[in-house]
Order: structure tokens, then C-alpha cells, then sequence
């Protein structure tokens, strides 16, 4: 007798927790935690029936075909195009430095291994 209304105020609570701002209907978020937990078991069922926009399963919007829909796979940074084109894009506006011109003229540079002409 005490265990389901308080495993349903749990649920209750949880679920109204996890609900978005826009998703809440007739109230704020805040008065309906406190609806849930002070009126025992009345108010986790006006929770469940008339404090939260559900999703209309009826005309195929079910979760399954909304969430495939906004399912995005998961693609490891060296095989993914646009970031391999940002790190391309990153190193075209680079300025040469002041070492990168004498190297390539033929000049000596930090890492050279010669020993400077005399």
C-alpha cells in the first residue's frame, strides 16, 4: 500500500525534472515539482495526465522515427571532411615567420646542422 504511490511520486518526480520548460503545460516546471511532492498522490497523476506535452504516437511521429531522424553517427576527426578542410583552412592564413624566408632562399635557420660560411 505505501510502495506504489511513492514508486509512482518518484516517477513523477523524475519525469517532471527531466521535462523541458516549453514541454510543461498549464504551469512552470517549479509548481508542478512542488504540486508532485506536496499533494502525495494526486498530484503525480494530474502530473502524468495533464502536466506535460507528449508526443502523438497515433499519426506515426512515434519516438523511434523523430529520433532516427535527428540520429547523427559519430565520425572520427581524420575521416571527417570539414574538419580535415578546417585544419587546411588554419594553416593558409599563417604568416611566414622570420626563420621560414632564409631557409628557403638557402639560408641557415634554427635547425640547420651546417656550420655558417665565414
Amino acid at each position: 500500500m505505501f510502495i506504489v504511490p511513492l514508486a509512482l511520486t518518484i516517477y513523477a518526480f523524475i519525469d517532471c525534472l527531466n521535462t523541458t520548460e516549453e514541454d510543461t503545460k498549464h504551469l512552470p516546471k517549479i509548481a508542478w515539482v512542488f504540486i508532485i511532492l506536496l499533494f502525495w498522490i494526486v498530484g503525480p497523476v494530474v502530473w502524468l495526465v495533464a502536466g506535460k506535452n507528449r508526443h502523438n504516437r497515433a499519426a506515426g511521429a512515434g519516438p523511434a522515427s523523430w529520433q532516427r531522424n535527428r540520429r547523427q553517427q559519430w565520425v572520427a576527426p581524420d575521416d571527417n571532411p570539414d574538419f580535415l578542410k578546417s585544419l587546411k583552412d588554419d594553416r593558409e592564413p599563417e604568416a611566414e615567420t622570420e626563420e621560414e624566408p632564409g631557409r628557403r632562399d638557402g639560408g641557415t635557420g634554427p635547425d640547420d646542422k651546417t656550420p655558417p660560411a665565414s
